[in-house]
């Protein structure tokens, strides 16, 4: 990245992508500029939040004042069109939608960037974001550097490499395990029990520090939350249904430890970096089983241990199967 190269990244989630390219391109900054210089895409607004708050985090430190501007859907347009009219960010995070319509309205100037970075480019694609991120990269200099960082790269990213990068480096750092040696992950099934029943036990015994439970759709979340609630626990729901600022706040209440349980949907499986997560319950199978990597991913990091539970119902057995031939071992479990 220092010496200007186009780059296409792969490497797991949480292996440190974030920094790899925020650095480099960092500390080649120009002062005087007085114009954008660096734009980073992210597919969703937690994963932008989470990119603005460790960039706030690297330039606090610069010896000259950095402007860092993040742009996500369902924020106020308007002001962020005023704060753009006055003056133009060093440093623009945001989510493909947003800044598309601020650069084709002519408030933001991204023409005048050295380097777009794609990141998590396989959600981006997954999500229906492509093409947008085709138009913003329309809008930077054809000198300008593009970074590409990704879980992995499907082929129909392809036609959007091969348009935009020149000579790309490819560097793919090779995930020696599926899931970390550090999880014990656990198999039960709900046969003939009520999953909410099973869900209440796990989350039960002992005391857990943080736990998230998968869900596969907003309303299934919404219920389970409902029903956990009711139950008497302190519940946090996150999922892709809520507005921005009610996301924000539950993204909030999530890091200042306000909940020892929070109910997901997949969207918090993809990245989003939450501390501490001690226990990942499978409430589901995920319907696309890549996703039981991302989901049971979210614990056993930073050399802390965790334990992965999935449940599974009678008639699910080919999807666990699928799972196993990933190279994935579940030890079975039955609570009594």
């Amino acid at each position: 990245i220092q010496s200007n190269r186009d780059v296409i990244a792969q490497s797991k989630t949480g292996s440190g992508k974030t920094h790899a390219f925020l650095l480099p391109l960092l500390n080649q900054l120009d002062q005087k500029a007085n114009n954008v210089q660096i734009v980073i895409t992210a597919p969703s607004r937690e994963l932008a939040e989470q990119l603005y708050q460790a960039t706030i985090q690297l330039t606090k430190k610069a010896l000259w004042d950095i402007e860092v501007s993040r742009f996500i859907g369902g924020t106020d347009k308007n002001r962020q069109i005023e704060n753009l009219q006055s003056s133009q960010p060093d440093v623009v995070i945001g989510t493909p939608g947003r800044l598309l319509d601020l650069i084709q309205s002519n408030e933001l100037k991204t023409n005048t960037a050295y380097a777009l970075v794609v990141d998590e480019a396989d959600m981006t694609l997954d999500m229906g974001f492509i093409e947008e991120v085709d138009q913003i990269a329309a809008t930077l200099s054809p000198n300008s550097q593009l970074l590409v960082f990704s879980a992995t790269i499907p082929q129909k990213l392809q036609p959007f490499l091969q348009k935009y990068m020149n000579h790309p480096i490819r560097i793919e750092v090779e995930n020696k395990e599926v899931i970390s040696d550090l999880i014990d992950n656990w198999l039960i099934s709900t046969k003939s029990k009520d999953r909410t029943e099973v869900i209440y036990d796990l989350l039960t015994i002992g005391n857990p520090y943080l736990v998230l439970i998968f869900a596969n759709t907003k309303e299934n979340v919404e219920q389970l939350t409902k029903q956990l609630i009711d139950r008497g626990l302190n519940v946090g729901m996150l999922h892709g249904g809520l507005d921005s600022r009610e996301r924000r706040r539950v993204m909030r209440e999530i890091h200042n430890l306000d909940y020892q349980f929070i109910v997901a949907t997949d969207l918090a499986a993809r990245g989003i970096d939450i501390e501490g997560v001690s226990h990942v319950i499978n409430a589901e199978v995920p319907q696309d089983l890549s996703y039981f990597v991302h989901r049971v991913g979210r614990t056993g990091r930073n050399n802390l241990s965790g334990i992965a539970i999935t449940l599974y119902s009678p008639g699910e057995e080919d999807e666990i199967q699928t799972i196993e031939n990933m190279g994935i071992t579940f030890e079975e479990k039955t609570i009594r």
